[in-house]
């Protein structure tokens, strides 16, 4: 089904056959979505008309993947090197990449450079143009997520450790945070505006940050539950894990995806949810916003949290067609 048939939300056709660990876009394309999975492949999808465009392959599970440009892709996970996939011709490159898993990768135009963090506790810088690593760095934990925000660099570990970096000058941390949630960070991710970012955990709730060390501003700051509800049964509080978060690029607003299998949509200045869509398959494992605002990639994969499903359901990624109602501050 494309886009003009559906109502407002479709599922992509040729879904990864195991858990869809990273849906993402292009810094300026729509139109094309990466995905990267446990079945060890990166997948390609044109999502104006519903169809994968091609696929590659890893020997182990991907974690995560980015576009350089509209022709180039990265990708890493298990098998700890970096590859590089040119999208038209279905060539690859493979670099040595870490000496653990690869969790995360970014693409950071401002300095064009692309960014990888691993479990190996080491975050590397790439030169695509070489491609070759330009700088390794020391992180106090294995890196669980990070985001790229203009030329800084906000880095999430073990230990709830937050690192603020500058990836113009990346001899020493500019700032060295503890998440002020209580547990396991799930993830991190930036405000378009430059001046925060939101990070998540794996008890349910999203704290909102800012860069800005100055009493007043950190006064701002604060954080709030989300992703639970109440069992019926025995009237107690169902915590769920918030695994993905994803901004609205023109309204500062973000989507949040927990292992409830909702999707909620924040207004993170003015402290309110703007809105929640209806309840999918299975946990939120990623979300994207498109670059232009009008979509919203939505990876929906069972992640072992519970052992008593019997039925699980199949990976899927739908795309909703998302609107000013449910993304603009009100």
């Amino acid at each position: 089904m494309t886009l003009s048939e559906s109502t407002n939300e479709f599922k992509l056709e040729n879904c990864p056959a195991d858990c869809v660990q990273s849906v993402k876009f292009g810094l300026n394309n729509s139109q094309y979505l990466l995905s990267a999975s446990w079945d060890s492949t990166l997948r390609l999808y044109d999502i104006y008309n519903n169809k994968m465009r091609t696929k590659f392959s890893h020997a182990s599970p991907i974690l995560d993947c980015a576009f350089q440009d509209q022709y180039h892709a990265w990708s890493g996970g298990f098998d700890q090197v970096v590859k590089i996939f040119e999208l038209n011709c279905g060539t690859e490159t493979q670099l040595q990449g870490h000496t653990a898993p690869i969790r995360c990768i970014e693409y950071a135009p401002e300095v064009n450079a692309m960014i990888t963090g691993g479990w190996d506790s080491c975050i590397k810088m790439w030169d695509p143009r070489a491609p070759c690593v330009s700088g390794s760095f020391a992180q106090p934990d294995k890196v669980y997520t990070l985001a790229v925000c203009g030329e800084t660099l906000v880095v999430g570990t073990a230990g709830r450790r937050v690192l603020v970096w500058d990836l113009r000058n990346m001899s020493y941390v500019q700032q060295r945070r503890e998440s002020s949630l209580k547990y396991q960070t799930r993830c991190i991710r930036c405000f378009p505006n430059k001046q925060g970012y939101v990070l998540s955990s794996i008890e349910g709730r999203v704290a909102v940050e800012y860069f800005d060390p100055s009493a007043e501003v950190q006064k701002k700051k604060y954080a709030f539950k989300c992703h639970r509800n109440k069992d019926q049964n025995y009237g107690i509080e169902v915590v769920y894990p918030v695994n993905a978060i994803s901004f609205h690029n023109a309204y500062n607003t973000f989507a949040t995806g927990g292992s409830d299998g909702f999707v909620n949509i924040w207004d993170g200045f003015n402290k309110k949810r703007l809105c929640q869509l209806h309840k999918y398959p299975t946990s939120i494992s990623s979300l994207a916003f498109s670059p232009d605002g009008n979509y919203l990639a939505i990876a929906s994969s069972f992640l072992y949290e519970t052992f008593d499903v019997k039925d699980i359901p199949p990976d899927s990624i739908f795309i909703r067609r998302v609107t000013d109602q449910e993304t603009k501050p009100k």
